[in-house]
């Protein structure tokens, strides 16, 4: 499921790198992860639903590629993320 625009500017302003930030990798995680929370609770009710567990595996996929990057470019920020994310790695 989507997440609501002021959840996502929130998100943006928590994890910003900077000033004007949206593009940056915390920030790109930190909207994937809300997303991917919002899908599992949806797929707890309907499990059935194979399509919502398709888009939330190619969720997961492309948080796990930028968390990958993350960590081969800056390992004390990928760590941080972690923690403040929640994720088990």
């Amino acid at each position: 499921m989507s997440i609501m625009q002021e959840r996502k500017t929130e998100l943006i302003k928590e994890y910003a790198t900077t000033g004007n930030d949206t593009g940056s990798v915390e920030v790109q995680c930190a909207v994937l992860t809300e997303r991917i929370n919002n899908l599992t609770a949806h797929l707890k009710e309907n499990h059935k639903d194979f399509s919502s567990r398709r888009g939330l595996l190619i969720l997961v996929g492309r948080r796990r590629s930028l968390l990958t990057y993350l960590k081969k470019r800056s390992l004390d920020r990928y760590v941080q993320l972690i923690s403040r994310l929640n994720l088990r790695k």
